[in-house]
């Protein structure tokens, strides 16, 4: 296992069946399209996805199956987990939109914690060894709003419906832990359960609405100066392929030592490299070549955090996990993305990936 750390390289999932629920969404598409490169046998679940985004570019060129529905169907959930008999889990799908929550806040409660709770429970059922991997934020956390970085030990919470659906799926994910796959009856059921709470992610493909990334790429698409709601708002940025490599490591440490590696972790930027908005968009636009923004700042509009910070300490030091890119490396890789023509989105995809994993 320590060469497989050391060495940087993910072909441990060569041939392993892994189930991706939310695989048609941002960070899903990016994950197996990755999986698909280290020759996973891949299943996923999700809604159908916008016309545009990632997937649309990456999923005709990818073996895998593709089941469009919803994680509320709890039945249609269970039989689609249990006839793949997977090896591995990432859970990943979910209402991932601060302000969209306050505009659907039960249903955002409903998708979040109770499909959590979904797939935990049909989880229950399969016969055979499995890890899985529940992907929650770092908005999970009681923010106090100052100068801290947080830490998995530290008290959970949520101002706005996503944050506190996401605080509640951990509670969810811990009483399962307890509950059906305790550790010390590893040996009967085999089931080994982790949640990853990853920082604000950036990267190619994403096109979700309220998100600074897409909005800055719109803006300049258009034209137009990029509006921004909260510059000086501080997050724990990362590209995409950041935290999926914490969730690929993760998976593979967690199916050889359940025992030592089950819990819960932060996976972000280092300590000194939290960025604020307004310098994020002025990178941004720089990379870019031109463009221009504007404060668009509004004391009416519904609360976002003004400082968030994660301390990674705790997968540095367990599953030797650092980051590879800063901040700056992350939005230029980004905007780089951004500039390919369409017919040469998914082979610039791959070569990132391949570029990653060899830095």
């Amino acid at each position: 296992m320590e060469s497989v750390v050391r060495g940087n390289t993910f072909l441990y999932y060569k041939g392993k069946k892994v189930f991706i629920t939310g695989h048609t969404g941002f960070k899903g598409a990016w994950l197996i399209t990755w999986l698909h490169l280290l020759g996973a046998n891949i299943k996923g679940y999700a809604l159908a996805p916008d016309d545009i985004g990632l997937f649309n570019a990456v999923a005709p060129h990818i073996e895998f199956e593709n089941v469009i529905a919803d994680i509320r169907d709890k039945e249609k959930l269970k039989k689609e987990i249990l006839d793949f008999r997977p090896d591995f889990i990432f859970h990943l799908a979910a209402q991932a939109l601060v302000r969209r929550s306050y505009e659907i806040p039960s249903e955002t409660f409903d998708i979040n914690t109770v499909g959590t709770a979904n797939v935990l429970e049909a989880v229950c059922d399969l016969p055979d060894k499995c890890s899985v991997i529940v992907i929650t934020t770092d908005k999970v956390y009681e923010n106090k709003e100052i100068d801290y970085h947080y830490q998995e030990t530290d008290e959970l919470g949520g101002y706005d419906p996503y944050s506190a659906s996401k605080a509640a799926a951990e509670i969810v994910i811990n009483s399962f832990r307890r509950s059906f796959f305790n550790l010390q009856k590893y040996s009967t059921h085999q089931k080994s359960v982790v949640s990853a709470r990853a920082g604000n992610v950036i990267g190619g493909g994403d096109w979700n609405k309220d998100r600074i990334i897409p909005d800055i790429i719109r803006s300049l698409i258009e034209e137009k100066p990029v509006r921004v709601r909260n510059p000086g708002a501080v997050r724990p940025w990362q590209h995409v392929l950041e935290p999926l490599s914490g969730y690929l490591l993760l998976g593979i440490l967690l199916n050889d030592e359940p025992a030592k590696f089950s819990g819960a972790y932060n996976f972000g930027p280092k300590t000194d490299d939290h960025l604020s908005v307004k310098e994020l968009v002025s990178l941004a636009l720089e990379y870019w070549g031109h463009g221009s923004w504007a404060d668009d700042s509004d004391p009416s509009q519904p609360h976002e955090a003004g400082i968030l910070q994660l301390d990674i300490s705790k997968a540095i030091a367990n599953l030797k996990w650092t980051p590879k890119l800063t901040s700056k490396e992350a939005i230029e890789w980004t905007i780089e993305w951004y500039k390919q023509k369409a017919e040469n989105v998914f082979e610039f995809t791959i070569q990132q990936i391949k570029n990653y994993q060899s830095t």
